[in-house]
Order: C-alpha cells, then sequence, then structure tokens
C-alpha cells in the first residue's frame, strides 16, 4: 500500500502506555498516514496536565517517533467551553489539510467516546479507537511484552497509595495494584510516561525527580531530561 493509499490521519498523544500501543497498532496496519501527534499543555507548566510530563520530554518522544508533534497550549484555568472550542479550530486545521479521522487510546469509558465522536461529526471527521473494548489485563500484557517501558507519573490518592507513584509499569505494579482499581488506569487512578518500546528510534533519556501533592489529591513524580 503506497502513502496515496492511505488514510491521513491525527493521532492524540498522551505520552503514556495506551497511546503508545494505540499508535503501535495503528502503525503496523499500514492502513494509516498519522500526520501529527496532538497534545494538549497547560501553558503556566509547560506539562501535561493530567501526566503532568514536561513539554520537552513530549518533544524527545515525537522526534523519536519520528513524527511531528503539535502542542495545543491550554490555561491552568480552562473550562470546558474553551477547551473545545480550541479544538474544534485545531481540527479544522487538520481537516483542511486532508485529516478524516482523529486516533485516540481510549479503552472502556462509552461517555468520553460519544464526546469525542460528536464533536467530530460537527466536522464530519471521524474516530479510531484501536484499543477500544479490549479487555484490560490484555491491554497491559500485551503492551509489556511488546518490550514497552514506562513510568507510573502520576496517581490518584483517592484510589492508590503514594508508593507507587514514580513506578516502573510492569508485572510486579500490577500484581501489587487493589483489585478495585482498573489495571491499565482507565478511570484516572494512575498516569504513565513511555520512554521506550518498538515505536521508538532511541530510548527517551529521563531520571526520577521531586514527588509533589497537588490539589490536595493528586501526586505527580516528576520526569528530568537525562
Amino acid at each position: 500500500m503506497t502513502t496515496k493509499d492511505k488514510e491521513i490521519v491525527l493521532f492524540t498523544w498522551s505520552g503514556g502506555k495506551d497511546s503508545a500501543l494505540a499508535f503501535y497498532n495503528v502503525r503496523i496496519s499500514k492502513r494509516y498516514e498519522i500526520i501529527a501527534l496532538l497534545t494538549t499543555v497547560t501553558d503556566e507548566y509547560k506539562r501535561t496536565s493530567m501526566h503532568g510530563v514536561r513539554e520537552v520530554l513530549l518533544e524527545k518522544q515525537a522526534a523519536s517517533i519520528g513524527i511531528p508533534l503539535d502542542i495545543m497550549s491550554i490555561s491552568k484555568d480552562c473550562s470546558n467551553e474553551e477547551y473545545e472550542s480550541r479544538m474544534h479550530k485545531k481540527l479544522l486545521y487538520y481537516k483542511k489539510k486532508g485529516v478524516t479521522a482523529v486516533v485516540y487510546g481510549d479503552i472502556f469509558l462509552d461517555e468520553l467516546r460519544s464526546n469525542r465522536e460528536n464533536n467530530l461529526i460537527k466536522l464530519d471527521m471521524k474516530g479510531l479507537f484501536p484499543l477500544w473494548k479490549t479487555n484490560t489485563f490484555k491491554v497491559a500484557a500485551t503492551f509489556i511484552d511488546l518490550g514497552f517501558k514506562s513510568i507510573v507519573t502520576c496517581i490518584d490518592s483517592e484510589k492508590l497509595d503514594k508508593k507507587f507513584v514514580g513506578c516502573e509499569y510492569n508485572k510486579e505494579f500490577i500484581n501489587e495494584l487493589p483489585d478495585e482499581v482498573d489495571i491499565c488506569g482507565e478511570n484516572g487512578e494512575f498516569h504513565t510516561f513511555v520512554y521506550d518500546g518498538p515505536i521508538f528510534k532511541e530510548k527517551i533519556q529521563c531520571i526520577k525527580g521531586e514527588v509533589v501533592l497537588r490539589d490536595n489529591r493528586y501526586f505527580f513524580c516528576d520526569l528530568i531530561p537525562g
């Protein structure tokens, strides 16, 4: 299949494990041309809002993958209306470049998927969900077995103990999770940063820094570029 035969898509990139596995699945299908990795970053902190990862590390991921990174900046107090407006403009920009679909790493949150699809329909675009309704135990096992490496950068202290933040996402980590916590953290229990694996030309060098508590609830482990 030539590049001309492939559907042009935009990939929503968080830098975490589900994004990485979804990207891997899209790439090996050879059906799509990924034009860019779209990431939302909080402007005041220069970090992803939920994962707390520095913008520079996202840039290193994109460089290692070999696809341009497009950062959509939002304020720390960004309202949902403002976010939707900015995303609409961003999607319209890519539609004019020939993008027909947007890829997401979501697994089973129906309301989130519906919201994404409803916004895309307004632009006559569609969503692609490579991991959708895959058992999260299978998602985790596939991610690890493929040789991906990632660090837990954020945990919700109402669902997990502080000891989990900064850990490697591996079989040992998974085995220690409480039964009520989704193995992929799909309900927001934790978030990750992927630093190595089959989608990268080279490993993303980083070291663990300070662990901080924000909003009296979320523990973040800072990752410092190596």
